[in-house]
């Protein structure tokens, strides 16, 4: 598979612009529909242990968190703010692009300073579709084995 490296960085950046935005409909369509979105601690996943934080397995699912967070999920408002690095390409092969993407998530609520949130790296399998490339898994592992509040939004 030829991907372009510029395409990972804008895939990338634009995961992390509409998550940033809280475009939760532009989020849902950066996944193929059977996708998994996993949030984990890097504990669980390098021990091999299935326990995760988020775990989402496909398209509808990611939907219904949209919608979730648009009318049901009641909270503190706050901002996120991601800084994603460079992706790493660790395997090519029939269709996939396997990366690894370290990330650090900031957050900041209305009267509060903005404090770092969440800390890790992505591993993901990128495919290409007609509308791009889309992702087909993400794993954000997380680096702590603690979260200061409930995840509600996307890492």
């Amino acid at each position: 598979m030829d991907i372009d490296y510029a395409e990972l960085l804008q895939l990338q950046a634009t995961y992390a612009a509409v998550v940033d935005a809280g475009d939760w409909d532009a989020w849902c369509e950066l996944f193929i529909d059977d996708c998994c979105y996993r949030l984990q601690p890097r504990e669980n996943h390098d021990r091999g242990l299935p326990l995760a934080t988020l775990s989402f397995e496909s398209k509808g699912m990611l939907r219904d968190r949209a919608y979730g967070i648009r009318e049901t999920l009641f909270h503190d408002p706050y901002y996120q703010r991601h800084i994603i690095g460079p992706p790493l390409v660790r395997a090519r092969d029939a269709g996939r692009i396997r990366t690894e993407t370290n990330y650090a998530v900031f957050r900041t609520k209305l009267s509060e300073p903005t404090t770092v949130f969440n800390v890790g790296r992505y591993l993901d399998d990128i495919v290409r579709t007609p509308d791009g490339l889309r992702f087909a898994t993400r794993l954000a592992i997380y680096d702590s084995e603690l979260i200061p509040t409930s995840i509600i939004y996307p890492i």
